[in-house]
């Protein structure tokens, strides 16, 4: 007998990396990242062309991007920021 599918509810569309990150998980990772870095500044923002990861903000300066990674059913979410040397001196 073959498996069934899940409900219409509960598959999520896929974009060429993985699922797209929805609003309630912006929102989610936001608190988080304020509350882990004790900076209520920090804004997580929709991407205007990618779905798949969101903006990451001190004020308005853009500090990094977080991407949404659903492989092999186990949620994660990696943050990349790059550094530059210039930004150390």
């Amino acid at each position: 007998m073959p498996a069934e599918s899940p409900p219409a509810a509960q598959i999520r569309p896929k974009t060429k990396k993985g699922c797209l990150l929805e609003p309630r998980e912006i929102a989610k990772l936001e608190a988080y990242l304020q509350k882990t870095f004790r900076l209520p500044a920090i804004q997580v923002k929709k991407r205007p062309q990618k779905d798949d990861s969101a903006e990451v903000y001190i004020g308005e300066e853009f500090i990094g991007v977080i991407f949404r990674d659903d492989e092999d059913d186990d949620l994660s979410y990696n943050f990349s920021m790059a550094i530059l040397e210039f930004d150390l001196a």
